[in-house]
């Protein structure tokens, strides 16, 4: 739940901007999105705090400066929203990345499948807001009535229904993905002596491995890297990266 208060200027701003001036309903927005970026203190959800500040600031002075503005600002909202995405991801903060992570399970984050689920639902949405921004910009640029029929098709029944259908096809994507999680190898590290054996090392990551799967299942195919890594402080011990599978527990 704390990850979608990110989008909740968005939220504040569509609903409003249907029933309020837009110059009231981006100035609710813009302080929406301050709120977020002075009480948030995850690291993730800063790329998109300041894309909705940036956003609606632009938004809540378009109107005084454009008289043709109330025409565009719903499209504008939709770029907005495409470009804070885009910029998250190329600087490696992907806010997709943080909603996915928040909504799987800690094991499946930690295992080699969490990429390719991030990749493909990010995809989703990339496509989803491109195509919410091109369906309200095109009664701006050739409906200047924005009471007719076809204008509430494109700025409000085609986008929102694309955003419902992208959250429905997201869920429907992480769950076909990880439905096979038993088979993904997950990723894991352990502590131990700087003196033990091959074997003693395998026997602790096992343990461990053991300790972290769920009731009813077992680690299987545990493997342990290469080199360690000292602790800080602690010349004794070394911290091991692991690897292990997950079966149900035989009986």
């Amino acid at each position: 739940m704390g990850v979608l208060v990110w989008f909740a200027p968005w939220a504040v701003y569509w609903v409003l901007v249907g029933n309020t001036p837009a110059v009231i309903a981006a100035v609710v927005a813009l302080a929406v999105a301050f709120t977020v970026v002075v009480t948030s203190r995850d690291s993730s959800a800063r790329p998109v705090s300041i894309g909705a500040v940036a956003t609606f600031a632009v938004l809540a002075v378009l109107p005084a400066v454009f008289a043709g503005a109330q025409r565009w600002v719903l499209a504008l909202s939709f770029a907005g929203l495409l470009a804070t995405l885009l910029a998250s991801a190329a600087l490696g903060r992907s806010v997709v990345e943080a909603v996915v992570k928040a909504d799987l399970p800690a094991a499946v984050a930690q295992s080699d499948l969490f990429g390719p689920v991030v990749n493909r639902v990010t995809w989703i949405w990339l496509g989803a807001v491109t195509a919410t921004s091109v369906s309200a910009v095109i009664p701006a640029i050739l409906l200047p009535d924005a009471g007719t029929p076809l204008s509430y098709l494109c700025c409000w029944v085609i986008p929102f229904g694309v955003l419902a259908a992208a959250v429905i096809a997201s869920r429907a994507m992480a769950d076909r993905m990880t439905a096979g999680f038993g088979d993904a190898v997950r990723k894991t590290s352990f502590v131990a002596f700087v003196d033990l054996e091959i074997d003693q090392l395998y026997y602790l990551a096992t343990e461990h491995a053991n300790r972290e799967v769920g009731p009813g299942e077992q680690a299987y195919n545990v493997t342990v890297g290469t080199k360690g890594t000292p602790l800080l402080g602690d010349d004794t011990r070394v911290s091991w990266p692991s690897t292990y599978k997950v079966r149900q527990r035989r009986s």
